[in-house]
C-alpha cells in the first residue's frame, strides 16, 4: 500500500512538474512547445503580438524586410486556466491552448476578435532549390459578419475580400501586400514574401505560403480600421511628406520621342494657362533596347538634358524620368553587375532587342532584372542613377515594372539564387527593395528634396519609401474605371496611402478604328472625362497612355464641351491643395488615409461592400460616374501582350457627333449618420439612403459630411505660385467640426525638425462659433498675416424644406487665438 502511494505521488509530482514547464516566460510573452511545434508569443507593443511557430527543435534566423520596428518592453499579465495561458496587455488578450495550439484573441471586456483554427497550422516538407524548407499554411475563422479588406491592389472589382481566394504573386496590375483589416477593429500580417494563396471560406480562412522556415504573422487590435492602419505603419515603418508639387497635375503619355516635344507640352500648357506641376518622361531616352535602362540620354533626339531639366524648371514645373529594374547587355550596370552574379536571368520587357512589334525572337534583347535583394546592388543601381540623372536636377523617379515583368514564366525561375535565397523564397518583397533602395540612398544623399517615386508595385512597408504606386497597365474601358476604385481602396487599406492610376487607361487602341485621332472619339471623350474627375480626387493626379494623347489641347480649345471638362476638373484639384497637402500631413502626422473606404467612416452596413464610392480625406464624398451615359460602353479586353499589337484598335466604327450637353443623372448612396451637403448647390440631405443625382459631363457627385471645415486656395498654374495669404475657409454646419492647416517649405525635410506651422479651426455647431487656434510652429517664409473668408455653409431657419443659405464673413489673421461669431 504505501509502494502504491509512493507511485502515485511521484506521478502527480512528474505531472505537475510537466504541467509547470509547459510554456515559458520571457521578456516579451512565452515560449511553449505544442503539438510537436515551437510556438513563441511576443509583445512588440500593447496592442501588436508577434506569433512564430516552426517544427520543434529547428534552428532558423529570420529578420523581416517589412518590420522595422523592435519589440518595445510592455506590461503584460499571465494567467492559466487548465490548458488554457492568456496573456493581457492594456489593450487586448491573447489565449493560447497548451493542449491544441489554438491561439484566440480578445477585447478586454471579452469580446472574441480573432480566432486560429484547432490544429490550424500545418508545415509541409519542401525542397527550395536545393535548401530544405517548408511550405506553411494556417487557417483561422473569422465572423459570419465580419468583413475584412486590405491585401494590396486587386482588379477583381470588389471591396470586401469575404469568400475571395487570391493567388497572391506580384504582376503588372496586381499589388499584393499581405496585409488586412477587419471591420472588429483589428489588424493582421502575414510576414512572408514566397508566393502565397489568400482563401476566404465559410469554414476557414487561410494563408498559405510555398516557403518558410517559420509561419510568422502579427496581429493588432486597433479598436477600428485606422488605428489597425496606424498599428501597421508603427511596425513597417511610417509615411513621409511628399512635396506639395506632386498633389498638383500631371502630364504624361508612352511616350515623348524628343526633348522639343517633352518641354513643349510644358510651355503648352502655360500659353493657354491650364494648371501643370509635372510631367513624365516615359523610356527610351536611352536609345535601342540593348542599352534598356541605361539611365543615360543616349537617344539623340535628347541632345541636351541638362538644358531640357532648365527648360522645364524655368516653366515652373517638374520632371519624372523612367527607371527600370532591369539592364540590357550593353549598359554599363549590366556590364558591372553580371561578373558579380547580380542579375536573375528570366523573361522579362523587352522580349527583342529591336524595337517592334510582335518581338523578334532571333533577337534577344538580352535584359535581365538585377537583384535588389543584394546591398551591392543596390549600392551599384544609385551609383549609375545618381551620376546619370539625379546630377541633372530630375526631380522623382517612375520606377517601372518593379515587380518586376516576369514574361514566359517558367517554375525553374523561382530557383534562381538571389543574395537572400531562392527568387521564390523573397519573390513578392522585389518592389520594397527595389523602391526602398532608390530611396534610402537618394535620402542619404541630398535632404534637400524629398523622395518621390512613382512606381508600379508595391510591398508590406512600402509606405516608408517615399512611394506612390499606380495600377499598372490597365485598359481604357468602363469596366477598367470601374475597378480601379475598390483597387485603390483596398491598397490604401493595406496601409500604404499614396496610390494612382493611368488617367483614361493605359491600353486605348480600341478607340481609334475609325477615327484620324481617338481624342475626337466621343466614346472616347467621355470615357476620359469620367476617369479625370475620379483621377482629381486620387492622391496623384496623373494622365498618362499610350495609342491616344492625353494632353488637354488634344481635345479641343476653351469653349468647347470636353476641354471646358478637363480644364474645370483640373482647377477644382488645384482649389483643393490647402485641403489635400493638410490632409497629407494627418497621414504623416496621424498615420490617416487619403482614399478612404466608407466603412472606415460609418457604421453603415450598407456600405460595407460599397465598390463606387469612398471619401476623400475625413470630409469630401466621391460618387465617381463610372458607367457611360452619353456614348455605348465599349468592351475592351486586352493585356499587356495584346494591348501592344496596334492590329487590334480596329473594333469600333466612326459613329454620328454626340451632344454632351443634356442632363444625365446617376444614383447615390449617402452613408447614415449624418447631413450630406451637394458641393455643386449646397443642397441638404440627410444620409442612410440613395438619391438620384443630376450630372452634367463637368461634374460628378460629390457630397461634404456636416461638420466640415475645408479650406480652398487660389486660382494658380502651379502648386506654389501663389502664397496662401487669402483662403476660402467652408465650413459645413450641423456637426462640431475640426481642421488642422498644415505648411511648411513644401519640399525639403526640415517638417521632421519641426520647420511647419499649423492652424487649429474648430467649429462649434451649437453656439455657431469658429475657433481659429493660434498658429503653432514657423519655417522661413511663413506668412505672419493673413486674411480668411469664412464662408458658413447653413440651413435656412423657419423653413419646411431643407433650403440652404451662405453666410460669408473676412477676417484678419496674425496668428493669434480668434473666435468668430457666424
Amino acid at each position: 500500500m504505501k509502494k502504491l502511494n509512493l507511485v502515485f505521488l511521484l506521478f502527480v509530482f512528474f505531472a505537475i512538474g510537466t504541467w509547470a514547464q509547459s510554456f515559458q516566460k520571457t521578456n516579451l510573452g512565452i515560449k511553449a512547445q505544442i503539438n510537436s511545434m515551437d510556438v513563441e508569443i511576443q509583445f512588440y507593443g500593447p496592442s501588436t503580438v508577434r506569433i512564430l511557430k516552426s517544427p520543434m527543435g529547428k534552428t532558423f534566423e529570420k529578420k523581416s524586410l517589412s518590420v522595422v520596428k523592435e519589440p518595445q518592453t510592455t506590461k503584460f499579465a499571465i494567467k492559466q486556466q487548465g490548458d488554457v495561458v492568456s496573456l493581457k496587455s492594456d489593450k487586448f488578450k491573447v489565449d493560447v491552448n497548451l493542449k491544441s495550439g489554438k491561439i484566440s484573441y480578445f477585447t478586454l471586456a471579452g469580446e472574441q476578435l480573432l480566432s486560429e483554427k484547432e490544429s490550424g497550422a500545418t508545415f509541409t516538407d519542401f525542397n527550395d532549390a536545393g535548401s530544405n524548407t517548408y511550405t506553411i499554411n494556417q487557417l483561422f475563422g473569422l465572423d459570419k459578419d465580419e468583413a475584412i479588406y486590405g491585401l494590396g491592389q486587386q482588379q477583381r472589382g470588389k471591396l470586401s475580400l469575404r469568400n475571395t481566394k487570391l493567388n497572391m504573386v506580384q504582376g503588372n496590375t496586381d499589388d499584393y501586400v499581405p496585409f488586412l483589416v477587419s471591420t472588429k477593429g483589428y489588424g493582421l500580417f502575414w510576414d512572408n514574401y514566397s508566393p502565397t494563396v489568400f482563401e476566404d471560406k465559410p469554414e476557414s480562412t487561410s494563408f498559405k505560403s510555398d516557403v518558410g522556415d517559420c509561419i510568422d504573422y502579427y496581429f493588432m487590435f486597433g479598436g477600428n480600421i485606422d488605428g489597425s492602419i496606424a498599428g501597421m505603419r508603427d511596425l513597417t515603418g511610417q509615411a513621409p511628406m511628399f512635396p506639395l508639387w506632386t498633389f498638383g497635375y500631371w502630364q504624361s503619355k508612352e511616350r515623348y520621342k524628343s526633348q522639343n516635344e517633352l518641354v513643349g507640352v510644358v510651355n503648352k500648357y502655360r500659353e493657354i494657362g491650364v494648371p501643370l506641376d509635372g510631367i513624365i518622361q516615359d523610356w527610351q531616352y536611352w536609345g535601342n533596347n540593348y542599352l534598356w535602362n541605361a539611365m543615360e540620354f543616349l537617344n539623340s533626339e535628347f541632345p541636351d538634358p541638362k538644358k531640357m531639366v532648365e527648360d522645364i524648371h524655368n516653366q515652373n514645373a517638374h520632371l519624372i524620368i523612367s527607371i527600370w529594374s532591369s539592364f540590357g547587355p550593353q549598359t554599363k550596370q549590366f556590364r558591372e553587375m553580371e561578373p558579380k552574379g547580380m542579375l536573375l536571368n528570366f523573361g522579362t520587357w523587352p522580349q527583342s532587342g529591336l524595337d517592334s512589334w510582335p518581338p523578334n525572337r532571333e533577337y534577344p534583347s538580352g535584359v535581365q532584372p538585377y537583384d535588389p535583394y543584394n546591398p551591392e546592388a543596390r549600392d551599384i543601381y544609385w551609383k549609375y542613377l545618381q551620376k546619370g540623372l539625379f546630377s541633372l536636377g530630375i526631380d522623382g523617379w517612375w520606377m517601372d515594372s518593379s515587380e518586376p515583368d516576369h514574361l514566359d514564366f517558367k517554375p525553374s525561375d523561382f530557383d534562381l539564387k538571389t543574395y537572400l535565397g531562392s527568387f521564390r523564397k523573397v519573390r513578392n518583397a522585389f518592389p520594397l527593395m527595389t523602391v526602398g533602395g532608390v530611396a534610402e540612398h537618394q535620402r542619404g544623399a541630398s535632404s534637400d528634396k524629398r523622395v518621390f517615386i512613382l512606381t508600379r508595385s508595391a510591398f508590406a512597408g512600402q509606405q516608408r519609401c517615399g512611394a506612390n504606386t499606380w495600377s499598372g497597365d490597365v485598359n481604357s474601358s468602363w469596366q477598367s474605371l470601374r475597378n480601379q476604385i475598390p483597387a485603390g481602396l483596398n491598397f490604401s487599406m493595406s496601409a500604404i496611402p499614396y496610390w494612382n492610376t493611368d488617367i483614361g487607361g493605359f491600353f486605348a487602341g480600341a478607340y481609334k478604328g475609325g477615327w484620324s485621332e481617338g481624342t475626337k472619339n466621343p466614346s472616347f471623350q467621355e470615357l476620359y472625362v469620367r476617369w479625370l474627375q475620379f483621377g482629381a480626387f486620387t492622391p496623384m493626379m496623373r494622365s498618362h497612355g499610350t495609342d491616344i494623347p492625353r494632353e488637354i489641347y488634344n481635345f479641343g480649345k476653351k469653349g468647347e464641351t470636353i476641354f471646358d471638362a478637363v480644364a474645370k476638373t483640373i482647377n477644382l484639384r488645384y482649389s483643393l491643395l490647402p485641403y489635400i497637402y493638410s490632409t497629407s500631413w494627418s497621414v504623416t502626422n496621424s498615420q490617416s488615409t487619403i482614399m478612404r473606404a466608407l466603412v472606415m467612416d460609418f457604421n453603415d452596413k450598407n456600405v460595407r461592400d460599397m465598390n463606387n464610392e469612398y471619401m476623400f480625406g475625413k470630409s469630401i464624398l466621391v460618387a465617381p460616374v463610372v458607367n457611360a451615359q452619353y456614348t455605348p460602353e465599349t468592351v475592351v479586353k486586352s493585356n499587356a501582350e495584346t494591348g501592344w499589337d496596334k492590329k487590334g484598335a480596329t473594333n469600333e466604327n466612326k459613329n454620328a457627333a454626340v451632344t454632351f450637353t443634356q442632363a444625365k443623372s446617376t444614383k447615390v448612396y449617402l452613408p447614415e449618420g449624418t447631413v450630406w451637403y451637394d458641393f455643386w448647390t449646397n443642397e441638404m440631405i440627410n444620409g442612410g439612403k440613395e438619391i438620384v443625382k443630376a450630372t452634367t459631363i463637368d461634374e460628378i457627385p460629390l457630397y461634404i459630411k456636416s461638420g466640415s471645415i475645408i479650406p480652398f486656395g487660389p486660382k494658380v498654374q502651379f502648386a506654389t505660385e501663389k502664397k496662401w495669404d487669402n483662403l476660402e475657409i467652408r465650413v459645413y454646419e450641423g456637426a462640431n467640426g475640426e481642421f488642422i492647416l498644415y505648411e511648411d517649405e513644401n519640399d525639403n525635410y526640415n517638417y521632421e525638425k519641426g520647420v511647419y506651422s499649423t492652424i487649429t479651426f474648430k467649429w462649434n455647431d451649437a453656439k455657431k462659433v469658429l475657433t481659429i487656434g493660434e498658429r503653432k510652429g514657423s519655417f522661413p517664409g511663413m506668412l505672419t498675416k493673413r486674411k480668411f473668408k469664412i464662408v458658413l455653409i447653413a440651413k435656412n431657419k423657419g423653413t419646411e424644406i431643407d433650403t440652404v443659405s451662405k453666410l460669408v464673413k473676412e477676417v484678419s489673421y496674425s496668428g493669434k487665438k480668434m473666435v468668430v461669431k457666424l
